[in-house]
């Protein structure tokens, strides 16, 4: 298991838009990946827990992964995030 503590930046958080890219690139990997916020974690490759969340411009959040190609679906989630979604 990895994980990565991001700070999510783009103007939107991860709302609608950023979220189904975010959960499109989570898909292309076969490992279990987790958000963290707080006290919650949902699966990041479910569009209502990622939602759920509630994650805004500034917040930080941690990326968990678990599995067979964690440690590149960490990294290229957590660079899909510094890109800001490439918005």
């Amino acid at each position: 298991m990895i994980s990565k503590e991001i700070i999510v930046q783009n103007q939107v958080g991860l709302h609608a838009r950023p979220a189904t890219f975010f959960i499109q690139k989570a898909n292309e990997f076969s490992s279990g990946i987790w958000i963290s916020k707080d006290e919650r974690r949902v699966n990041a490759k479910s569009l209502l827990g990622v939602l759920s969340l509630g994650v805004t411009r500034g917040m930080r959040v941690t990326l968990i992964a678990d599995g067979a190609d964690e440690e590149a679906a960490v990294s290229e989630l957590a660079n899909l995030v510094a890109a800001n979604f490439a918005e």
